[in-house]
């Protein structure tokens, strides 16, 4: 699989009645590479991320896929480029996980055909890959917030497309099974040339795992770029309205935001290299730089 299909926003326009969202947005979404959309809550993330999935049908403005507006075409060839994983997704009361799996291969099956071996051979390995193949026979139900969202990740893997879009996909994890499920996508990535777009609300994993940031301030772009030029103190400021120092994480060299708070804001501010040889020698100490992803 390659990073063959371009997606982008055009002087787009997203309103819920009469309440605008996102206003006159332009973004070109980086093929073949993780993008992650940052900003605070209400910002417009999440309407973003379903307007470019066709979920929601822009006010103004166009969502383009391939250079061919994206409700323009149809919807069998949408689900088969883009891949969809949203905030909170509800699944048929009842239902098994292999079969909720099973559901992503629709796009690729033809209507009343049997399952293919290859049917079958994909939803084995989005199992394996997101680790809940023991679980397979049991009912979605009975499974915890975090097994569930694996569960979804591997519906969106068995899906097979080119694009994957997802909204908060570490919501309910732990911090372990959080960078398991970005490690995976970044396998996901880097072994198939799947493009990610991924809403976050954590900066320090944007940071970590983006090649590309959009940040988001009331529903315009506001900067766009790789994590080390538009992450910054006047970014984190003007973005989430805090005060944060932000230097180099000793673990993966990517910016890492550090919030002052309201107690610490008299605080005098360490030069980065300072707070880098400062983290870096803590890491080492507590052997946290060994035991996260570089």
């Amino acid at each position: 699989m390659t990073a063959s299909h371009s997606l982008s926003a055009e002087a787009l326009t997203l309103a819920y009645g009469d309440r605008v969202i996102v206003d006159d947005l332009e973004l070109h979404v980086p093929p073949g590479r993780i993008t992650a959309i940052v900003g605070a809550n209400g910002c417009g993330k999440s309407t973003l991320l379903r307007a470019l999935a066709r979920l929601i049908s822009p006010k103004a403005g166009q969502v383009v896929l391939d250079g061919k507006a994206l409700h323009a075409r149809p919807s069998k060839e949408v689900a088969r480029t883009l891949g969809l994983l949203p905030q909170s997704p509800i699944a048929p009361e009842g239902i098994a996980v292999a079969d909720l799996v099973g559901r992503g291969r629709h796009p690729h099956q033809k209507l009343l055909a049997r399952w293919s071996a290859r049917d079958y051979e994909v939803v084995a390995q989005s199992l394996s890959a997101t680790g809940t193949d023991d679980l397979a026979d049991r009912s979605v139900d009975e499974l915890s917030g975090g097994q569930r969202q694996r569960v979804w990740i591997a519906m969106a893997l068995a899906q097979e497309t080119d694009i994957l879009l997802l909204d908060e996909p570490t919501t309910f994890l732990d911090v372990a099974h959080q960078v398991e499920v970005l490690d995976l996508l970044t396998d996901l990535n880097r072994d198939r040339g799947t493009t990610i777009v991924m809403v976050l609300h954590d900066m320090n994993l944007a940071a970590r795992y983006a090649d590309h940031l959009f940040a988001l301030r009331a529903g315009r772009v506001v900067a766009s770029g790789a994590p080390g030029e538009v992450m910054t103190s006047e970014l984190i400021r003007e973005v989430f309205d805090l005060d944060a120092l932000v230097v180099p994480d000793p673990v993966s060299g990517a910016p890492i935001v550090l919030p002052r708070g309201r107690h610490h804001v008299g605080a005098p501010a360490p030069e980065p290299a300072t707070a880098f040889a400062a983290a870096h020698a803590a890491s080492d100490q507590t052997g946290i730089a060994d035991g996260l992803p570089r």
